[in-house]
């Protein structure tokens, strides 16, 4: 059989392949390879979000012992409102549900230049609110603090914090309030013709030379008193004030007001009992201190040789029928059952931690939490807490604002009589401190 060979011409004819159909053809796209399986896209974890609070403390020299309460107490309180939400059982405000907060802090072993350098640390890891240590602290610190616009806390009180008001705050009253309440106390008792003789027995440190003001000696002379001079014990005496307690007595003195931590007014008022000094002792004189001489602290310390001293401007008893009292109790029974914490600073470490806290929730309702400042928190928190109810913890409920760092208006003045702490009465802060 034959075979014709085809032209190409015929060929591609046969094929369909015309011109026009090889243009098209290879015109046409070709088509994609098949596509792999998208792989699952990972879920990126949103950024936690996480406020400071604390600051500075003070875990070795003088005020370890109140630091450490302090310091616990701000655990503790971290951890209820990050587990509730909540800033008290008695409150019905409730923290923002979606941030934590995270307890900062350093050991400024009470040295003003280690709180420097701690200062801007803490800073530069974004802390909104602080707190002061001791008075040596809040002296060093109080212009800078001032300066960034940042609010903070204090466990000590001093009028150099209203020279003029900055941005320190404080939960009782300063020293000077303290013992002018005090003297109040004294002159209704006094029964003799004669004016009373008031002298300074104090610490040897800023914290106990701020009481020498001249607007606290005006207010004790008006008030009735003769002022026969000053006595000095260091803050934690290595000796007995033997010398200080006989110029006492040499110059009769009814009255010695001072401020001292409880290092220093145990063994000076054991050395006034072997004096036989005391309101119920052959040489007839009351002493009284401020806090933070705390009696909850000095009467387990010294038992019968206790009595008779004076505290104004302390803490309720945790006997005392208070939320705050049974706030101060529940935390510690649910948070360290076998290692709960007695000092009585345990309480100032609830306010600072409720005053911050609160500084930042109400700065949270202005500004969102992404941009939020320490001016903010400052101006739109700490500024606008009024009447911040701490169940009974301050003698009065907490107000501040721009040049009103004093959060309360009264001062508790408690004695120790028979082995127990007797409050005495509440009795106005009369702020005799008088400043710009």
């Amino acid at each position: 059989m034959s075979t014709k060979r085809l032209t190409r011409r015929e060929f591609l004819r046969a094929a369909g392949l015309t011109g026009a159909g090889l243009m098209a053809a290879a015109c046409a796209p070709s088509a994609p390879p098949a596509a792999a399986p998208a792989a699952p896209t990972a879920a990126v974890p949103a950024k936690p979000k996480v406020l400071y609070i604390s600051g500075t403390q003070s875990l070795t020299g003088a005020y370890a012992e109140d630091s450490a309460a302090v310091l616990a107490a701000f655990e503790d309180y971290a951890k209820y409102v990050n587990e509730t939400k909540l800033l008290a059982p008695w409150r019905t405000d409730k923290f923002p549900a979606d941030i934590t907060l995270e307890v900062l802090w350093r050991d400024d072993e009470l040295k003003p230049e280690k709180a420097l350098s701690i200062y801007e640390e803490l800073k530069a890891k974004g802390i909104l609110v602080y707190r002061i240590s001791g008075s040596p602290i809040g002296l060093a610190l109080i212009d800078k603090l001032n300066e960034d616009r940042i609010g903070a806390t204090s466990m000590s009180t001093s009028p150099a914090y209203l020279s003029p008001p900055r941005t320190i705050f404080t939960y009782y009253p300063i020293y000077t309030d303290d013992l002018a309440a005090v003297a109040d106390w004294f002159l209704t008792q006094w029964k003799e013709t004669r004016k009373p003789r008031v002298a300074y027995l104090t610490a040897d440190n800023a914290m106990g030379h701020s009481i020498e003001i001249p607007e606290f000696r005006a207010y004790l002379e008006k008030a009735g008193y003769e002022f026969a001079g000053a006595q000095y014990v260091p803050l934690v005496p290595t000796a007995p004030p033997t010398t200080q307690l006989s110029w006492l007595k040499e110059n009769k003195v009814d009255l010695a007001l001072g401020v001292m931590i409880n290092p220093g007014s145990q063994p000076t008022y054991k050395e006034m009992v072997r004096l036989d000094m005391g309101p119920n002792r052959g040489y007839k004189i009351v002493f009284a201190c401020g806090t933070p001489s705390h009696l909850q602290v000095f009467l387990p310390a010294m038992g019968d040789l206790a009595e008779g001293f004076i505290v104004g401007g302390g803490f309720p008893g945790l006997d005392e029928s208070l939320p705050g009292a049974k706030f101060y109790n529940d935390l510690q029974t649910k948070y360290r059952p076998d290692k709960k914490v007695t000092h009585i600073m345990y309480q100032g470490g609830l306010l600072e931690g409720m005053v911050q806290t609160e500084a930042l929730r109400l700065a949270m309702t202005v500004v969102p939490y992404d941009k939020l400042k320490p001016v903010d928190v400052l101006e739109h928190g700490f500024y606008k807490i009024k009447n911040l109810d701490t169940g009974g913890l301050s003698a009065t409920p907490l107000t501040y604002g721009p040049g009103k760092i004093e959060g309360v208006d009264q001062v508790r003045v408690d004695q120790i009589q028979g082995g127990k702490i007797v409050n005495l009465g509440v009795y106005p802060s009369h702020h005799i401190y008088k400043h710009e």
